[in-house]
């Protein structure tokens, strides 16, 4: 009986090495013939583009606004959508050698249109009629007092001019000079 069970487990033995190997007479398990029955997953991620290079680019920069004859500083400029901030935004603010300011934000809304950001905006004062811009989704405009806002937008990004001034027609009339410099520097983002 001993014998038996010994035979058993040779075979046993044998057919189970010899199944490691291509070749059925090597009982050495062929490591180059070893291949995963299933892969890893592979994601593949394409990094986010850096919000914050873009509205760098679309940023009146001092030269956009070099005509003016303003300087940066740091004034406040009061008026519609100047203190709502998005997670991702940019500021720039110049004055003008009388004191009056202009302010300009870029914003990006990540996961929401722009457009809906300008359309949903409630701007107390009178609607400012501005020559409509080629390229943009969006654009709107408003005067309270003398401090007028200018609001455009293309994709999910957001460039908001405010001016306030000595008069609402210094204002109005600063806003509508800025308002093709600004729509260009969106509209030549992708």
């Amino acid at each position: 009986m001993r014998h038996r069970q010994a035979a058993v487990l040779a075979a046993v033995a044998v057919v189970g090495l010899s199944g490691c190997a291509a070749d059925p007479g090597n009982l050495k398990p062929d490591y180059d013939d070893m291949t995963p029955t299933s892969a890893p997953p592979t994601t593949a991620t394409t990094p986010a583009p850096d919000p914050g290079a873009l509205l760098d680019k679309v940023l009146l920069s001092d030269e956009d606004v070099a005509g003016e004859g303003v300087h940066p500083g740091s004034g406040e400029a009061a008026g519609c959508l100047t203190d709502a901030v998005s997670e991702t935004s940019r500021t720039a603010t110049w004055q003008y050698p009388a004191g009056s300011v202009l302010r300009h934000r870029v914003a990006a809304y990540p996961g929401k249109s722009g457009a809906d950001v300008v359309a949903a905006a409630e701007c107390a004062g009178k609607v400012l009629s501005t020559p409509a811009q080629p390229g943009v989704d969006v654009q709107r405009g408003w005067c309270q007092g003398s401090t007028c806002t200018v609001l455009l937008a293309k994709g999910n990004l957001v460039s908001a001019l405010t001016v306030s001034a000595s008069t609402e027609t210094r204002a109005a009339d600063a806003a509508k000079r800025l308002l093709p410099a600004m729509a260009a520097k969106l509209t030549a983002q992708p």
